[in-house]
């Protein structure tokens, strides 16, 4: 599945905590930590910037992929 080019950190932040059961625990300027305690503890840093790059979003992507044991395509269901 091809990667969305134009997501912003905003709609990223709201799909990892609607869908994937995340919290938002810090602000720091346009970054954003974002916490989850399933299945093990993990924080991650999303930019809140109005474009994220692929490289990005790529390496963010593949850190929930992994610490949630899932594909990368599963995590790219729902994302818009």
């Amino acid at each position: 599945m091809k990667l969305p080019r134009d997501l912003s950190g905003a709609a990223l932040i709201q799909h990892l905590v609607r869908d994937w059961g995340y919290r938002q625990v810090h602000r720091v300027g346009s970054h954003v930590t974002l916490e989850t305690a399933e299945p093990a503890r993990q924080r991650i840093v999303v930019p809140d910037h109005s474009h994220l790059r692929i490289g990005t979003l790529t390496a963010i992507l593949n850190a929930v992929a992994r610490h949630k044991g899932i594909p990368r395509t599963d995590l790219l269901r729902g994302l818009r």
